[in-house]
């Protein structure tokens, strides 16, 4: 099954699953147990605002919170995409971020404690041998072997993860056991998957000779490493997230009905799923959540308060919130299954020239019908034109974006996917049934990805409409989700780019607006502004909207 991947509107918010650029081959130094893994020498940092940044991301870095350094990082590369240093400490924030998360996942450490040393290294070939058949480019084997070299050096500089697995061994016996699996890597040549088979068993004998490290952890890190190290949307998927990207594709899940964002320490209520038990209870967006099951924020990560949240449908969990006016309540919420909707604000939005509106917050299985629904609603009220916005729209399935698309363009190409293998290679057409011929107007942003970016592309290169806001983020590749045989696990993994009509390649350029307007960060929730000049992309989508249909009369 092939989806673009559904990365988050922000890279801030929880609900991502941690990736990796790819990062140049060097050699592995030393670490010092107990501090901030130094996997990439410092440079010298220059006085420009490049350098500013990475001196702030080493801050986040040194207080060991990585989450809110990737953020850091992320927001930085787009800025300086040529900046070397900031996407290796992007990596290195990449790897803590990732294991961090693993180890707070208890279907991973279920798995791990399960799994023999045989299954672990088969299942270390299984996840080489789908990059070698389905990966969009050749695979660098090197690469691969680095990376998963590299979690190790980060997880053995984990406390918890000594703790957990190496209380028996000294920080002396750790770093030489590091120091011998460096000289290691930094002789081999790795040249095929088998040789970084080899590397993986390897580590893993060396670190039962050593240390009396279970050899599966360490295989363990060398099958999430090598998918990682590919490109920051393939990554290994426990059982649990696994889980979650189904339910993401299905639109509906077991939780709170909450989105949210890690900020100062908290839990930032982002949007309330209308329905869903958080709204029941109370709960708004703007709102913080500073204790989860009497674990203070302040004293767990952000990442596993938010996995803490999680649970099976009809279980209790006890939060504490802290209103927008600083006022403190305990909850206690009964979990349930929520329907997440992808179609929210359907209204006219301007009676008097018939404007119509509806977000689109993601493309999932039920994204085209609810699009109908939509559309036939705001037909019966009069709609003269039409805004869909896909702001913050973070993707989804590449089919329904198409869906949607086709709905508006009657003619030719609506998108093209183009693979290291023949079979990734496809054209999806246009269909001139049930094309609605409604003036329309896309409004997109930084954090419009992936599916939105096929739509939105669509709807500019047809020129069917006009795309106002500020260019998109730049997300064109085609992700395959592949379970695993020895596991529940699986692998997201890159398979293809895609471009739009007229052949523009969406990755890291993203689509332009034809109407550019640039505003500060819009409100918390998904709700329309009483007052659109809150709003000036919206405010000067109405106005073109208005130009237009008195254009028509």
């Amino acid at each position: 099954m092939h989806t673009t991947a559904k990365i988050p509107a922000s890279r801030r918010q929880l609900a991502i699953v941690a990736a990796a650029l790819i990062l140049a081959l060097a050699p592995l130094p030393a670490i010092a147990f107990g501090q901030s893994t130094a996997l990439i020498p410092d440079q010298v940092v220059d006085t420009n605002a490049a350098a500013r940044s990475l001196s702030e991301g080493k801050e986040f870095e040194e207080q060991q919170r990585w989450l809110d350094a990737l953020s850091h990082y992320d927001d930085a590369i787009r800025e300086f995409p040529d900046d070397e240093q900031l996407k290796k400490r992007h990596t290195l924030a990449e790897i803590h971020c990732d294991i961090e998360r693993r180890h707070a996942d208890s279907s991973y450490l279920d798995f791990a404690s399960r799994v023999t040393e045989q299954q672990a290294l088969e299942s270390f070939s299984e996840i080489t041998g789908k990059v070698e058949s389905h990966y969009v480019e050749v695979p660098r084997w090197h690469q691969l072997a680095w990376r998963g070299t590299a979690n190790l050096y980060v997880a053995l500089s984990k406390k918890s993860f000594v703790d957990r697995h190496l209380s028996h061994s000294t920080p002396e016996q750790i770093n030489g056991f590091l120091a011998l699996l460096r000289d290691d890597v930094n002789r081999r040549v790795i040249r095929s998957r088998n040789d970084a088979r080899d590397l993986a068993a390897y580590a893993g004998r060396l670190g039962s000779r050593h240390l009396r490290l279970e050899p599966t952890l360490v295989l363990l890190e060398y099958c999430c490493g090598a998918i990682s190290s590919l490109d920051q949307y393939s990554t290994y998927l426990t059982s649990d997230q696994l889980d979650e990207v189904y339910n993401q594709i299905e639109g509906n899940f077991v939780g709170l009905g909450i989105e949210l964002k890690a900020e100062d320490d908290s839990l930032l209520i982002v949007n309330v799923i209308p329905g869903g038990p958080a709204d029941q209870s109370g709960i708004r967006g703007g709102d913080r959540i500073v204790m989860v099951d009497g674990h203070s924020t302040d004293d767990v990560s952000t990442e596993r308060a938010a996995d803490m949240l999680k649970g099976v449908e009809k279980s209790i969990v006890r939060v504490r919130i802290l209103s927008a006016q600083n006022e403190t309540r305990d909850l206690a919420i009964r979990r349930a299954r929520v329907e997440v909707p992808c179609v929210e604000n359907t209204r006219i939005i301007d009676d008097q020239s018939g404007i119509g509106y509806f977000r689109l917050t993601s493309f999932q299985k039920t994204t085209s019908r609810d699009v109908d629904a939509a559309l036939w609603e705001l037909h019966r009220q009069g709609m003269k034109s039409l805004i869909v916005d896909v702001r913050g729209n973070p993707g989804g399935l590449l089919t329904a974006s198409v869906e949607v698309a086709d709905k508006f363009v009657h003619e030719g190409t609506i998108v093209s996917t183009r693979g290291r293998s023949p079979r990734e290679n496809y054209e999806y057409p246009a269909h001139r049934v049930g094309t609605w011929p409604i003036p329309l107007i896309v409004l997109i942003d930084r954090d419009t990805a992936s599916a939105s970016e096929i739509f939105a592309g669509a709807i500019r290169d047809h020129d069917r409409g006009r795309i106002v806001g500020e260019k998109s983020y730049g997300k064109g590749s085609v992700q395959g989700i592949f379970p695993l045989s020895i596991s529940r696990a699986g692998v997201r993994l890159t398979t293809a780019k895609f471009f739009s009509p007229s052949g523009h390649q969406i990755s890291k350029r993203g689509v332009l607006p034809n109407h550019p307007v640039h505003s500060a960060a819009r409100p918390i929730g998904h709700e329309l502004p009483n007052n659109l000049a809150d709003d000036p992309v919206l405010q000067s989508a109405v106005n073109l909207a208005q130009m237009t249909v008195a254009q028509r009369q």
